[in-house]
């Protein structure tokens, strides 16, 4: 039987092991009445752990986001290890880049909060690596759990963190799972404190519509799916500029398409400057 919580946040991970300190952490019970994935829970958090490789996260994420109650614009993070060159075991980091290294796409998380680790770019593979990457880590969901969660909520509130398990000093063949727990319970406070601040911007896009979007109506048609754009985009203008005002009167704009263009136009140059 499905859950009657309204969901904030979805934590994806691959492994058990790497589930397990977030399991202990949040306090997250097992419901017991799914079997094509473990998932845990609480009142705010769902935690599903995919199994390895790209199919298997892209599936976790349609299928959580189908079976689950969430806000409308929840949280989605992918939790995990990765491996890098020459990265110190047990460091985290926050993705800004991830490229998938099949399809040669590459995706952006826009990250507009700053967090208290270092950023780095990754690349998702297919098989294990023994050969690291010069400067970028290496995974193997990141890229399918991204393409996936962006259909569900909005860019800013994706995250991707990984942990480093594995370098060229320490192969990926001595990892064990008790090894990959222990590291990623080390960085739980930093985890932890990135997705409070998430959650903040979530409830400010989840937010009664500003008054801006009001004014809007009174001038343009939209459609009800312009409407739930423009929604979002008011929020995500006053979440960036801390609230600026968004001076129209000097525009040239005729429907309520003309003026989600230019929203849009907008928002993507202060996104270029953050």
């Amino acid at each position: 039987m499905m859950s009657s919580n309204t969901y904030k946040i979805f934590i994806y991970t691959a492994l058990p092991c790497e589930a397990k300190p977030l399991i202990e952490h949040y306090k997250l019970k097992k419901d017991l009445t799914v079997h094509a994935f473990a998932v845990y829970l609480n009142n705010d958090i769902c935690l599903v752990v995919s199994g390895l490789g790209k199919s298997a996260m892209a599936a976790a994420v349609a299928y959580s986001q189908a079976r689950y109650i969430a806000i409308e614009h929840a949280v989605l993070v992918n939790i995990g290890t990765a491996g890098h060159r020459q990265y110190l075991l047990g460091e985290l980091f926050l993705i800004d880049k991830i490229t998938d290294s099949d399809s040669k796409k590459s995706y952006y998380p826009a990250l507009i909060t700053t967090a208290p680790c270092r950023r780095a770019s990754l690349q998702t593979v297919s098989k294990p690596q023994t050969e690291y990457h010069a400067s970028e880590l290496c995974d193997m969901e990141a890229s399918a759990f991204y393409e996936t969660a962006v259909r569900f909520t909005t860019n800013e509130l994706i995250l991707c963190l990984k942990v480093i398990s594995d370098n060229q000093d320490s192969s990926i063949d001595a990892i064990n799972a008790k090894q990959v727990t222990a590291l990623i319970a080390t960085q739980l406070s930093i985890i932890a404190a990135l997705l409070i601040k998430v959650s903040e911007i979530a409830a400010l896009i989840n937010a009664p519509e500003p008054q801006l979007f009001y004014q809007l109506l009174e001038h343009y048609h939209f459609t009800a799916q312009q409407r739930q754009q423009l929604k979002s985009q008011l929020s995500r203008w006053d979440i960036l500029t801390d609230h600026q005002s968004l001076l129209l009167e000097d525009t040239n704009l005729v429907s309520g398409k003309d003026v989600l263009l230019w929203l849009d136009s907008r928002l993507n140059m202060i996104k270029f400057y953050l």
